[in-house]
């Protein structure tokens, strides 16, 4: 994509994975709008701060606006979601509806817009999808239910968005950090349970985005990180792993 100046828009850019790349961004010479969802929320020295609610339809408006009077933005990166705990049996229509809201609706505002103030030169688009899709459970209904609505928004886009010369890849990573209220024994314990007998980190996702950033010949594609651990199928997420890592599962 070159190395004239040029802008990334971060969702959820304050903290854990989000932060990680705003900052490996800014590292690389972006500008980098990093947004966040409330307004005491910080990000990394150097980035644009922008709060938006991704729940609320002018959220890409707002965004993309924090954006305006800097170099043209040629990266957008989905990584914001919302996670909460829900299975079939105690479902409820208001979780189902914010977790589409934030994780598919926001995602599908900000490409839309990316594509109406693109002007002229090349973009990517990289979606923060999860590697559950690849061996799903029925932990978290909501939660994937909306990550799969991503998948398939990132598969419309990129056929839509090719001849405007924007990508539309994603990542999906396997558990990198302590998730919900998963506690730390559990996490040491269960992190590694992968066939490569090795946790996915932070690193990697960053990897994977300076990959896709340099490898203007994919769209439409999916970088699943997860250490081969689709292989096992397991029955549930494996934060309900016992914290001994015997391969049996907590009560929820």
């Amino acid at each position: 994509m070159g190395m004239q100046a040029r802008t990334a828009i971060v969702t959820g850019g304050g903290k854990r994975v989000g932060e990680a790349i705003v900052r490996a961004l800014l590292e690389d010479g972006w500008t980098v709008v990093a947004h966040v969802h409330h307004d005491a929320d910080s990000v990394p020295d150097g980035a644009i701060k922008v709060v938006a609610e991704l729940a609320a339809v002018d959220c890409a408006r707002r965004i993309f606006g924090a954006a305006d009077g800097h170099p043209p933005v040629r990266l957008l990166v989905n990584n914001a979601a919302r996670f909460g705990l829900d299975q079939l049996g105690s479902a409820s229509a208001e979780q189902f509806d914010v977790h589409l809201a934030v994780n598919a609706r926001a995602p599908m505002l900000l490409i839309d817009e990316l594509a109406a103030r693109k002007g002229e030169g090349d973009a990517l688009v990289v979606n923060m999808l999860d590697a559950k899709l690849a061996a799903p459970n029925p932990d978290f209904l909501s939660y994937t239910i909306s990550k799969y609505a991503l998948a398939g928004l990132q598969e419309v886009a990129a056929r839509a968005l090719a001849g405007q010369g924007i990508r539309v890849n994603g990542i999906a990573p396997a558990l990198m950090l302590p998730s919900g209220e998963q506690g730390e024994a559990n996490f040491a314990a269960v992190h590694a349970l992968t066939p490569l007998n090795r946790g996915v980190e932070v690193a990697d996702v960053v990897s994977a985005i300076r990959y896709l950033i340099d490898s203007t010949a994919i769209t439409g594609q999916t970088l699943v990180l997860d250490g081969g651990q689709r292989f096992m199928a397991l029955p549930r997420d494996v934060q309900f792993l016992s914290p001994s890592g015997d391969g049996q599962f907590l009560e929820t």
